[in-house]
């Protein structure tokens, strides 16, 4: 569910009168992360790379309370659940969003995963969770990245995570995972506990 909140009520407020006019809100950070842990889970139980990273993602942005915060319209919304957000390859060769409502049970993620892209691949139609805050997502997997920078302009104030196709060196594989954010909405100390929190995350699935 969505609700407006009064900024002023909350940690966000000095932030929220900082940045909600600034034409360029959105911040960029990136960081490495050892993926070794998700490849062979993947391997082992035949469940896709890019659902159990989504996963990953929703489980530790749901213990970051600004993720849970979107600044929009000089408002700021609170919702009490998340989705993830997958850009999907369509049957007319273009390409539809689709959010995956988070959910603790990895079972139950995946196969929600697996129904709502299927179901976005086939009808090319978008399905979106407007009542659930987005954590959005794009994995560019035709080659390997460095960083990936999003549109910058404050239209799409959603946190967004992308990357490209992971690398393998001799016994660990690294991904390099690029995560902008608005800054009305987190800061670098929230920015970098989500990571980290994503890295124990992945350390930890399965």
């Amino acid at each position: 569910m969505k609700q407006e909140i009064d900024p002023k009520t909350t940690s966000r407020a000095q932030a929220f009168e900082m940045w909600m006019k600034s034409p360029m809100p959105m911040v960029t950070i990136v960081k490495t992360f050892d993926v070794t842990r998700l490849c062979k889970v993947s391997r082992k139980r035949g469940l896709k790379f890019n659902m159990l990273l989504c996963w990953c993602i929703g489980k530790a942005a749901c213990q970051v309370d600004e993720f849970f915060m979107l600044p929009l319209n000089d408002k700021l919304y609170r919702f009490d659940r998340l989705a993830i957000n997958v850009i999907v390859d369509n049957a007319e060769g273009g390409i539809s969003n689709c959010d995956i409502p988070y959910s603790d049970s990895l079972e139950q993620f995946s196969q929600s995963y697996d129904k709502l892209t299927h179901e976005t691949a086939t009808t090319c139609r978008n399905i979106n969770d407007d009542g659930a805050m987005i954590a959005g997502t794009s994995a560019v997997v035709g080659t390997e990245l460095d960083i990936i920078v999003n549109q910058y302009t404050g239209i799409f104030n959603n946190p967004f995570l992308a990357w490209g196709r992971y690398r393998r060196r001799w016994f660990t594989t690294t991904l390099p995972i690029s995560m902008q954010f608005h800054h009305a909405q987190m800061d670098g100390r929230q920015s970098t506990l989500f990571l980290k929190k994503l890295q124990q995350a992945i350390n930890s699935i399965g």
